[in-house]
């Protein structure tokens, strides 16, 4: 996983950046491509070296070609309800944990894991290759006068280096690091921390499960949220709560518990996580969209990779997750106090073209 998140970092500029020059189209296409083909070459591995190359590094940039130019994409089809908008389709994420790994569990259940892994390909290519031909590059980049049109008319005049030096830009990507850093560790360790309180393997699978669900939930609730009170306040508040969230798991030891604090967090960190992109298309011209989601999603990536790494080394020294989920709390504070900082771009409205006499 580690592997795959750095590797999605790595990436995920690169893939926002031909997505505004290509369109998201293509994109969209070679990344479904190269994941399905991926996930069919890693079950025929021969080694755990060559396993982690194909699984990592090729899943992982398969996966960036992906988000980035589709969260672009969806911002530009909207001018309101955009939040609703851009949750709705971040939505297609939070299915993952209720669809692909149960199926994935049945598969090695009956299966071994290299059939298995064939098999995901095979339903990967199926589904995804056919839809990904279906995106279409929003209709406002067709037109000579899209970057005057809605919100950024002030900055339709900047430069893309302009851009990634701004102020909004970096505080973006650091907040994006330090919200990713705060969930990533709690994501993946939960399930290991309720085994080591005395619940039961199949029991504490399950709290993934929840987190997943409430976090279908939260990506719309935070979309309407954002839609009604502005997308820098409602992510304000909701990494304030998600710090709170993680430290909470230090205090739970039953399963009732778990669940309960499971459904809080899931529901935060995952109603946060696209309003990253709204404030993206607020402040940035649309014709560069897919580097500035891109630059985020590294930043996020980068967030996710340290939590697995982070949270076994905190294991391996104290014998305890303790620290681990005091730690998130810690660094989840750090990232609210990093978005309190963000100040939008002045807006002024677009002039309309002047009309021939």
């Amino acid at each position: 996983m580690t592997i795959g998140f750095l590797a999605m970092a790595l990436t995920s500029m690169a893939w926002g950046t031909l997505s505004d020059r290509l369109g998201p189209l293509p994109v969209v296409l070679t990344g479904s491509i190269v994941l399905a083909a991926s996930l069919a070459l890693a079950s025929r591995a021969s080694s755990l070296v060559e396993f982690q190359f194909i699984f990592g590094l090729l899943v992982g940039g398969a996966t960036a070609a992906i988000f980035a130019p589709m969260m672009a994409c969806v911002t530009g089809w909207f001018e309101t309800h955009r939040s609703l908008a851009v949750s709705l389709v971040s939505a297609g994420m939070g299915m993952a944990p209720m669809t692909m790994s149960p199926l994935a569990a049945w598969l090695i259940s009956n299966h071994d894991w290299r059939t298995s892994m064939q098999i995901l390909a095979v339903v990967v290519a199926v589904i995804m290759i056919p839809v990904a031909l279906l995106v279409r590059r929003p209709p406002a980049l067709e037109s000579d006068h899209s970057a005057l049109s809605g919100e950024g008319a002030v900055q339709s005049d900047m430069s893309l280096s302009q851009a990634l030096r701004s102020p909004q830009f970096i505080i973006l990507l650091l907040t994006n690091f330090f919200c990713c850093a705060t969930h990533s560790g709690p994501i993946i360790h939960t399930v290991s921390y309720a085994v080591s309180c005395g619940i039961p393997m199949i029991a504490a699978v399950t709290i993934y499960s929840v987190e997943g669900l409430a976090g279908m939930g939260g990506r719309i609730a935070f979309g309407l949220l954002g839609d009604r009170f502005g997308a820098k306040r409602v992510l304000v508040s909701g990494l304030l709560v998600q710090a709170f969230g993680a430290l909470a798991y230090v205090f739970v030891r039953e399963l009732a518990a778990f669940y309960a604090v499971a459904a809080l967090f899931g529901f935060i960190y995952a109603g946060t996580m696209p309003l990253y992109s709204v404030l993206a298309r607020e402040n940035f011209p649309l014709r560069m969209m897919g580097t500035v989601i891109g630059g985020s999603a590294m930043a996020g990536s980068l967030g996710m990779a340290t939590g697995p790494v982070a949270g076994g080394l905190i294991y391996d020294a104290f014998a305890s997750y303790a620290w681990l989920y005091i730690g998130s709390w810690a660094v989840g504070l750090g990232a609210f106090l990093i978005a309190l900082t963000f100040r939008p771009f002045p807006k002024v409205k677009a002039q309309p073209a002047p009309v021939p006499a």
